[in-house]
């Protein structure tokens, strides 16, 4: 009777897998995808850690330039990989009607999302390993232990959070041709103003508390205080955490608003 009653739940699992390698296959194929994903965070890494190798940021102790922006530019890979790659790629599957065809497919929706979330959490720890890596071997950060599970949790939230958004802000998307415009537009002005490329030092108050609010600012804040060599304990930010959980929360409400929607409807 266990048997019985389990076998849907295998047979569902068992597509999430087979689906997950699919997603991996499409992403693989896509060398524009690879490009936005890898080359432009380790390429805008080795360019500002090379060109600030040996400036300190005295707004934060006298730490190493290169210690505050491994973790900014790791967030904005991650930031990448997820908001940007859901939104784009989940624009075009609805305006292609794949979105549509899924619902008369085997595959559940939950188990069509599991999936793709699980292909880019994938990505996402190939990214982590490929900026730490290269921060910790070509500039010399250092990869704290102690504050290791900052670290991870810090992560897992922010790409939670960013997966389920750039889900969920398709439905603001009115095609897949304006997907770009709409990410970018979203993105970029806020990673200026959310401690990534540079310390928020002497930047207006009200930039500063606007930065405060979304969550591009606490995943790059959360990860720099991992990573900050004069952070005691767990290295978990409170406030950076609960910003990060309610974005997710958030992200999570459109993303559900979004795919209970019949396919190829804007807003």
């Amino acid at each position: 009777m266990s048997a019985v009653a389990t076998s849907p739940l295998k047979r569902d699992l068992g597509l999430v897998g087979w689906q997950i390698r699919y997603e991996q296959r499409a992403y693989w194929r896509n060398r524009s995808r690879g490009i936005f994903t890898f080359v432009f965070p380790l390429m805008f890494l080795v360019i500002f850690a090379s060109l600030n190798k040996t400036a300190h940021i005295s707004s934060r102790g006298g730490i190493a330039y290169d210690a505050f922006f491994v973790p900014g530019i790791l967030a904005y890979g991650v930031i990448a990989t997820t908001f940007v790659n859901m939104a784009m790629s989940t624009a075009i599957l609805r305006d292609e009607g794949i979105l549509k065809r899924m619902q008369g497919t085997p595959l559940p929706p939950w188990a069509y999302v599991a999936a793709r979330i699980g292909s880019t959490v994938i990505i996402v720890l190939l990214m982590t390993v490929l900026t730490v890596g290269l921060g910790v071997v070509a500039y010399g950060v250092h990869l704290r232990g102690p504050t290791l599970p900052g670290l991870i949790v810090t992560l897992v939230l922010g790409t939670a959070a960013f997966t389920a958004l750039g889900i969920g802000i398709t439905r603001f998307i009115p095609n897949a041709e304006a997907a770009p415009v709409v990410v970018n537009l979203v993105i970029l002005p806020l990673t200026f103003i959310s401690s990534i490329w540079f310390p928020p030092t002497g930047m207006p108050t009200a930039l500063v508390d606007i930065a405060k609010i979304f969550p591009i600012r606490a995943l790059a804040d959360g990860l720099e205080y991992a990573f900050d060599p004069r952070t005691l304990g767990a290295g978990l930010n409170g406030q950076d955490i609960q910003t990060l959980a309610i974005w997710t929360a958030i992200g999570i409400f459109l993303m559900v608003r979004f795919l209970r929607r019949p396919q190829g409807e804007v807003r």
